[in-house]
């Protein structure tokens, strides 16, 4: 490992986003998927009604690996060993039983690998499915990862996939939830305790 923990905004939410493990510049930026992959991942889900800075403020953010898991001796971010993801693993069933969200959407294989079994990303990539961790049951929505390395969604199945997938987002109680006014995000709940009451 190479960095520091790199996690999201500290937010109780029906959504849990788990992403593989954070690059080279996270660590220094403060949160995850802040480059080029989270440009990508962040264009999908404004098509769905979300941006950026509002789904950073409601969505709690999570990974397998939280550090930077070094470049490969060819070039490229090195995929995190058993060891490496099995080391944060205790992080995850933390989150999960914090939070207890509605809907799980891991991002890329390793995360995906963290729920189902998965050989190729065509099999679960477009379908919602049944998880459960430490306890807690929710719908899976699995997608591919945004890398710009990635070809995936760029080519057949993945040009229908992929739209699939958001459209089952897009449709799932815990999204609608999350997009309406109950929810508070990690700004305001951080400037508001919670045993302290607003006044108008």
């Amino acid at each position: 490992m190479q960095s520091t923990p790199v996690i999201g905004n500290p937010v109780v939410s029906p959504v849990l986003l788990v992403g593989q493990a954070p690059g080279p510049r996270e660590a220094g930026l403060g949160k995850p998927f802040a480059w080029t992959a989270g440009k990508m991942l962040f264009k999908w889900f404004a098509e769905i009604g979300l941006d950026e800075e509002t789904f950073r403020g409601r969505v709690y953010m999570a990974a397998a690996c939280r550090c930077f898991p070094g470049k490969r001796p060819g070039g490229g971010d090195r995929v995190p060993d058993p060891d490496e993801v099995a080391n944060c693993s205790s992080w995850l069933d933390a989150e999960i039983a914090i939070n207890r969200p509605k809907l799980v959407i891991p991002v890329g294989k390793l995360a995906i690998q963290q729920f189902i079994p998965i050989e190729k990303l065509d099999a679960v990539v477009g379908k919602l499915h049944k998880g459960e961790r430490n306890g807690v049951r929710f719908d899976l929505a699995p997608l591919p990862h945004p890398s710009g390395a990635s070809t995936w969604q760029h080519v057949q199945p993945g040009k229908t996939l992929l739209p699939r997938a958001l459209k089952l987002i897009a449709s799932h109680p815990a999204w609608i939830e999350l997009k309406s006014s109950r929810i508070r995000d990690a700004k305001e709940t951080a400037r508001t305790p919670r045993n302290i009451k607003l006044s108008r």
